[in-house]
């Protein structure tokens, strides 16, 4: 009870806490937060840098650039925590950032979670928030966050469908009547595309590459599904023979092939799920279709692969990077309707 009237008196957060990013929304200013979820710290300690400020846009530009005295550390890895200590730092750095207004409160806070962590990872989250600042801490299913964010029906009784593409985690649902009837959460996501890349670059170009350089690559001339106008891009790193800096020229089609494994990870994810539907669900999703979020879904041609290897209609969300984010904020916001969809810190209690 304690820990809901300081979360009503103190405020409250609805964060999506991405292996990639992490965004925070507040009520009635929308999402007010996005940044990587990435920290930079004193080799061989949990010191963060200058003072608490290398966290977020300021740690990632470190990336690959780092003297020997400095790591760059993502304290989570496929949507789950793994380095406790840095995570609870980089959360408190965004909940005070994000909060102008009474940052000495303890707010309650809602957390978009991927649909396959366990409960020890549950706790793990739990912790983090709370040790971070928080109040109350309420976790929602990610797929369900990003349904509500897109504005689908989920509380009718129809099928609704959404693939949410993270950086470490996809998750795909089915929902109707508020609750999810089928669905597949994976451990693969756009972090997963940039390995696929590095990886390509090295074994096809012996070009070593860091993942931003890859990242940057995927979304200039990457696409799961063939462009109108195919194009090339130069792409710089170190001869992995000779250890020189060494520039080379990728077309799109390179790209996309080396996309391919984990973008047909992702369509296995979509059609176990499909093929948990009854025949009515499936009947509604024939018009439907499917719903694309989260950054991966920015891929280009992604809803265009996914309608070819399933037959279904798929388009992209509007703001699709937000929606899990924008999810939690309308919970948030109508908690009433939607608290019993979420599990609370003080269930475990």
């Amino acid at each position: 009870m304690l820990k809901r009237f300081l979360g009503k008196f103190g405020g409250q957060l609805a964060i999506d806490l991405g292996t990639a990013n992490t965004l925070v929304g507040v009520p009635g200013e929308g999402v007010v937060l996005d940044e990587p979820s990435v920290v930079a710290v004193e080799r061989g300690t949990h010191r963060i840098l200058s003072g608490g400020c290398a966290v977020g846009h300021l740690a990632r530009q470190m990336l690959g650039r780092t003297p020997e005295s400095i790591d760059v550390v993502h304290p989570l890895r496929e949507g789950v925590i793994t380095d406790f200590e840095l995570c609870e730092a980089m959360l408190r750095y965004f909940i005070r950032k994000a909060r102008r207004a009474a940052p000495w409160s303890r707010p309650r806070v809602v957390i978009g979670v991927p649909g396959c962590i366990t409960p020890v990872e549950k706790r793990a989250i739990f912790n983090s928030a709370q040790r971070a600042g928080a109040g109350e801490v309420l976790l929602l299913p990610e797929a369900k966050a990003a349904a509500i964010g897109s504005g689908l029906p989920i509380a009718e009784p129809v099928a609704s469908m959404v693939c949410d593409v993270g950086g470490g985690t996809t998750e795909v649902a089915v929902m109707s009547l508020g609750e999810v009837v089928s669905g597949r959460s994976i451990r693969v996501g756009g972090d997963h595309m940039d390995l696929a890349v590095v990886d390509y670059l090295k074994h096809h170009y012996s070009l070593d590459v860091g993942l931003s350089t890859a990242e940057e690559l995927k979304i200039d001339v990457g696409s799961a599904y063939p462009l109108a106008e195919e194009q090339v891009a130069e792409v710089r790193g170190r001869d992995a023979i000779s250890n020189l800096p060494r520039r080379a020229t990728i077309t799109s089609e390179e790209v996309r092939h080396a996309l391919a494994e984990p973008l047909h990870e992702i369509v296995a994810a979509v059609k176990d799920t499909l093929n948990g539907c009854g025949p009515e669900l499936a009947a509604d999703l024939v018009d439907a279709g499917l719903v694309l979020c989260g950054g991966g879904a920015l891929l280009r041609g992604l809803d265009r692969f996914i309608e070819q290897q399933t037959g279904l209609p798929a388009r992209v969300a509007p703001e699709a990077s937000t929606s899990v984010a924008r999810g939690a904020l309308i919970c948030l916001q109508d908690l009433p309707k939607w608290r019993s969809t979420l599990e609370s810190s003080d269930d475990e209690v």
